[in-house]
């Protein structure tokens, strides 16, 4: 039986939504196609007309879901500046939900054994994300991009260690400190400085 072509893109969309939450919540390793294809709704004899891999899966999902994070965080950036994004990033919404944020602090780690192709389609969204905060850096700022490079570093290092916190007191605590550590990073005229 045959579909229309709308038919046949929106179960991708569906696929490429379900494995990006799932990655995200699991790991990569954890995740199985079947599980993806039914938080897809979908069977698993469907996965195959639209990806010829897991890998495949895992970098289309990934990079979809980074260029998403890239929109979200370019209107945050307008509304709220470097300010509005350490809040919302090193927020407990931000830590409580991993299946809809950041993809490099939910697993980045595991993406570095990933096949090179996907480990080079992320680092080329990341960076986009970092030259995208540093566009946001004050006027003052000898280095912009190095700014944002140890700004991320911060973000997603905090945002990892409040997700492992065994109580929810010393979670909120390490979110805090995170907050206060990137707002000097944002501040700062120069990384020596700090």
């Amino acid at each position: 039986m045959r579909y229309e072509k709308g038919r046949r893109d929106a179960s991708r969309q569906r696929i490429l939504q379900a494995a990006s939450e799932r990655f995200r919540v699991d790991g990569i390793a954890a995740s199985g196609l079947s599980r993806v294809m039914h938080d897809a709704g979908l069977t698993n004899g469907a996965f195959y007309p639209h990806f010829e891999s897991k890998a495949e899966l895992v970098r289309e999902s990934l990079a979809a879901a980074l260029e998403a994070q890239a929109e979200q965080m370019a209107g945050i950036l307008a509304a709220g500046g470097l300010e509005g994004l350490i809040a919302t990033y090193l927020s407990p919404e931000h830590r409580d939900n991993p299946q809809l944020g950041c993809a490099m602090a939910a697993i980045g780690a595991e993406l570095a054994r990933e096949p090179s192709e996907t480990r080079t389609v992320h680092f080329e969204r990341a960076m986009a994300l970092v030259r995208l905060a540093a566009a946001h850096a004050p006027p003052q700022a000898q280095d912009p991009e190095g700014m944002a490079l140890a700004l991320f570093a911060t973000l997603i290092g905090t945002l990892q260690l409040a997700r492992v916190a065994d109580r929810a007191e010393v979670s909120d605590r390490i979110l805090a400190t995170g907050r206060a550590a990137a707002r000097m990073l944002a501040q700062a005229t120069s990384l020596s400085a700090i």
